[in-house]
C-alpha cells in the first residue's frame, strides 16, 4: 500500500502536536513540582510529662593511706565488710551492693623544698562501693547516715543519691509522637488565617531530650538528664516540614 503525501503531512503534525502536548504536560508537573516544593511551612512541636523515679543509686568511696600495700589492702578489705555489714543491717540486700575492684598508687616522699624522691613513702589503695535500690525513701534515709561509718574509722567520700526513671525509653518514644502531633497543630493554626491546608509531612527531625528537676526551665543543647531530683519532667521536641495546600 502506498502512503500519499498528504498522510505523510498529516502524521508529521500528530507527531509534532504529541510531542507539543508532552512538553505542555511535562512542563506544568515540573512547575507544580517547584510550587508545591516551595509551599512548605516548618514548625517546631514540643510535648512535656511528669515523671517519678523509681530506682536509686548511692556511691561510696573507700581509702586509706599505708606504708605497705599488704597494710592498705588489709585495710581496705576490712573497711568493705564494715560498710557491707552497715547496709545490710539497714535492710539492703547484699546482692544490690556492687564492689569495685581495689586500686592503689605509691606516694613518693616529699623533700622540704617541694620536690619528690624516687623513694616510695606509702601506698594509697581505694575502692568504690555502689549501693541500688528500688526503694527510694530507704536508701536516701541511709545516705544520710554515713557519719556512722566515718565514727567507725573509715576514710571515705560519698556521693548524693542519684534517681532513675526505669522506663524512660519507652516515655521518650511516647513524647517524640505526641511533639510530631502538636508540631502539626502549630502549623495548622498558623496557616489557618490563610484558607491553607496542611498537606503531609516532608521532614522531621528529632531534637534533644531535656530531662529537668520538675519545677526547673532550664535548657541545654546537648539535652539534660537531671538525676539529682525523685519528681522530674521530661520534654521532647520534634522539628518539622509540612506541605501546604
Amino acid at each position: 500500500m502506498q502512503i500519499k503525501d498528504y498522510q505523510i503531512v498529516l502524521l508529521g503534525v500528530l507527531i509534532a502536536l504529541g510531542s507539543i502536548c508532552s512538553t505542555y504536560i511535562l512542563s506544568k508537573s515540573i512547575v507544580e513540582f517547584q510550587k508545591l516544593q516551595n509551599q512548605t511551612i516548618r514548625v517546631t512541636g514540643s510535648a512535656s510529662q511528669n515523671v517519678t523515679s523509681d530506682k536509686a543509686s548511692w556511691t561510696i568511696r573507700i581509702k586509706s593511706t599505708n606504708p605497705t600495700l599488704k597494710e592498705g589492702y588489709s585495710k581496705i578489705n576490712a573497711d568493705t565488710s564494715k560498710v557491707k555489714a552497715f547496709l545490710t543491717s539497714k535492710g539492703i540486700d547484699e546482692k544490690n551492693i556492687e564492689t569495685a575492684s581495689i586500686n592503689s598508687y605509691e606516694n613518693n616522699r616529699r623533700l622540704p623544698n617541694g620536690g619528690y624522691t624516687n623513694e616510695v613513702e606509702s601506698y594509697t589503695v581505694y575502692r568504690t562501693i555502689t549501693v541500688k535500690s528500688d526503694d527510694i525513701k530507704k536508701l536516701t534515709d541511709i545516705s544520710t547516715q554515713a557519719d556512722i561509718l566515718v565514727n567507725q574509722d573509715i576514710n571515705m567520700t560519698s556521693e548524693n543519691v542519684q534517681y532513675f526513671v526505669s522506663n524512660l525509653d519507652d516515655i521518650k518514644v511516647k513524647m517524640v509522637g505526641e511533639a510530631s502531633k502538636n508540631a502539626k497543630e502549630r502549623a495548622n493554626s498558623m496557616i489557618k488565617g490563610t484558607n491553607g491546608k496542611i498537606g503531609v509531612m516532608t521532614n522531621a527531625k528529632m531534637g534533644v531530650f531535656q530531662i529537668v528537676p520538675i519545677d526547673s526551665t532550664e535548657v541545654n543543647d546537648y539535652g539534660i538528664n537531671d538525676t539529682s531530683s525523685i519528681e522530674k519532667r521530661v520534654v521532647a521536641t520534634v522539628s518539622a516540614t509540612f506541605t501546604v495546600k
